[in-house]
């Protein structure tokens, strides 16, 4: 069967550039990739081949003008490398396979070294215990954290008295050939003897054994704002680990734990408090001392308090500087009932109750219904 015009296989122009060739091939190549064409991998690596072919021979702009100026034959006769007349051996696919597959190769071309690019640290996390009214008024602390930080000896290069590396002559990269059911290719991967920086060091340095960075124990001081709340967490810029390469460093994150109050509870940057009652001053009313987070206030209970009733004040709630918000307290009525009675006290409770305390609505309809259940 004759072979397709190559740039038909690509459906790009006789004069088309060599940007719209590579785009044209990039596209094919994820169109038909074998790895991503699960349910016919047979019928799209013959696809994939055949625009590997066109490419390998149209991005050349010598084999091109030989193609366009004799067409299939001017490849006939050659060895054998993978696509019928046409020896693809040694041609590198490794840049394109990498800008479309986000440099893993998938057994083709080079893997790029990213080991000599600027890297940046990672991330640190760590969890701090906060006091009920530290998380509300916010406080200052000193923190101690364990982290990779550039090493001092060698300022994070890891060596001393600098040299091109012999292996990749400062490429960084090393290059071998790759057999392939694609064909032979050449493969470029990381220098193992210089890790990809195209640069060893005659001396090692010590400290930190060759990694330019060393774990080091950081004392800090935090300024934890208003109105955090439990497993709330804060960005500390910058004081994560170290990067490589001269990148940026991580960042540490805060999370706190925010330990429980005796007497306030806090739901989002409202503060509750149950207020306990004798059943008098639930009855008579009363003008009872309550505390707040910022002192105590008078407060007016009114006659007939029922348990359970609520009263609020608004603004009394926690300050939350992140939010941009302030909220109310609520006290929460709880009626307490004796448990012990001294004589006099329960001769008057006997008293009150001959009295018909129990003449109430609720307690009428109560009754009621006992009355008629027993029917």
């Amino acid at each position: 069967m004759a072979k397709r015009d190559y740039y038909e296989i690509l459906g790009v122009s006789k004069d088309a550039s060599q940007d719209e060739i590579k785009s044209a091939f990039r596209k094919l190549a994820k169109k038909y990739h074998p790895d991503l064409n699960k349910d016919d991998p047979k019928a799209a690596e013959e696809k994939f081949k055949e625009a590997q072919e066109a490419y390998a021979v149209l991005s050349d702009e010598n084999k091109r003008r030989q193609y366009d100026q004799f067409g299939h034959a001017a490849f006939d006769g050659s060895s054998g490398g993978g696509f019928g007349g046409f020896d693809a051996s040694g041609f590198d696919f490794g840049d394109i396979f990498d800008d479309l597959f986000g440099g893993s190769g998938f057994g083709f071309g080079s893997a790029r070294s990213s080991r000599s690019r600027a890297s940046r640290g990672s991330d640190e996390l760590m969890r701090i215990k906060l006091s009920f009214l530290e998380s509300v008024f916010g406080t200052t602390k000193e923190i101690e954290v364990d982290v990779m930080d550039t090493c001092d000896e060698c300022h994070g290069d890891g060596g001393f008295d600098q040299v091109t590396c012999e292996h990749c002559h400062g490429s960084g990269t090393v290059t071998s050939d790759q057999h392939t059911i694609f064909g032979s290719f050449l493969s470029k991967t990381t220098c193992p003897y210089c890790q990809g920086k195209g640069k060893t060091y005659k001396r090692t340095c010590t400290k930190c054994r060759g990694k330019g960075r060393i774990k080091k124990n950081k004392k800090i001081e935090v300024t934890i704002p208003s109105g955090v709340n439990n497993d709330d967490r804060l960005r500390l810029a910058g004081f994560g680990n170290a990067g490589s390469n001269g990148g940026s460093n991580g960042d540490l994150y805060l999370q706190f734990q925010v330990a429980d109050h005796e007497f306030f509870t806090r739901e989002n940057d409202d503060i509750y408090i149950d207020v306990p009652l004798t059943i008098t001053e639930a009855v008579l009313g009363c003008k009872k001392e309550v505390p707040t987070l910022t002192g105590n206030i008078k407060l007016t209970i009114p006659a007939g308090s029922e348990d359970g009733d609520k009263q609020r004040i608004k603004g009394k709630g926690v300050n939350n500087v992140s939010e941009h918000h302030k909220g109310d307290m609520y006290f929460v009525m709880k009626i307490v009932v004796p448990t012990k009675l001294s004589r006099e006290q329960k001769q008057l409770f006997e008293k009150l109750d001959k009295l018909g305390l129990d003449n109430t609505t609720d307690i009428n309809k109560f009754n009621k219904f006992v009355q008629q259940n027993e029917k």
